[in-house]
């Protein structure tokens, strides 16, 4: 299988997370992309119309995106261990989990894309400051959820834990842990499992 990959993309990050807990990881194959929503990867697009990643090209000629229907897939052909609860209140917790931590991250992506993709004269400080709003709430609530939030991988605290990560990786002045205690320490649990750690993005370069 082939997958197109950037090592700074938190979707791609949550599919290479369940790569490994699934036991895909050494039949995968890391194509390197450079996604960007003005100059798109002419080989990304070329397999999805999107041009995002991440994309996966099967073995059997199925090519698939975006990150949950990846996960998906490959939960469902795992090798190890389903990420994916059955059914139930596990199943639907999780599954919200996702959803929660997925729309944290497209609040993210907006703001990042607006600081350094939009040209500056059309920047919309209101607007960007509405994403981080929605940030805040999601925090909120995962704070809320903290108490009962286990270290154990799930497809929920997968996607929970790369977008803190994200957080951390582009926007290191933003001090979410403050007012946050327990969704901090639940990340700091979670974080040392070697799934997470092997796929964490590499550290931007100082100036």
């Amino acid at each position: 299988m082939k997958l197109y990959y950037s090592s700074t993309s938190p979707y791609a990050r949550k599919v290479a997370t369940v790569a490994i807990e699934t036991g895909h990881e050494a039949v995968i194959e890391r194509l390197a992309a450079a996604p960007h929503p003005i100059d798109r990867d002419a080989q990304v697009v070329a397999a999805n119309p999107l041009g995002k990643v991440p994309t996966l090209v099967t073995d059997d000629g199925l090519t698939l995106f975006d990150s949950r229907v990846i996960a998906e897939y490959l939960d469902a052909h795992t090798r190890r261990r389903r990420v994916f609860p059955n059914e139930g209140a596990a199943r639907w917790t999780a599954l919200t989990q996702q959803s929660l931590g997925d729309g944290l991250l497209d609040a993210a992506l907006l703001i990042r894309y607006e600081q350094t993709a939009r040209p500056a004269e059309h920047r919309w400080d209101l607007w960007q400051q509405r994403q981080f709003d929605k940030i805040g709430s999601a925090l909120a609530r995962i704070e809320e959820w903290s108490p009962a939030l286990t270290p154990d991988l799930t497809i929920g605290t997968i996607t929970l834990a790369c977008a803190l990560g994200y957080l951390d990786l582009r926007f290191p002045d933003y001090n979410w842990r403050g007012a946050h205690r327990g969704a901090a320490d639940w990340f700091a649990a979670v974080s040392v499992h070697p799934s997470l750690e092997a796929t964490r993005a590499p550290q931007p370069l100082a100036a």
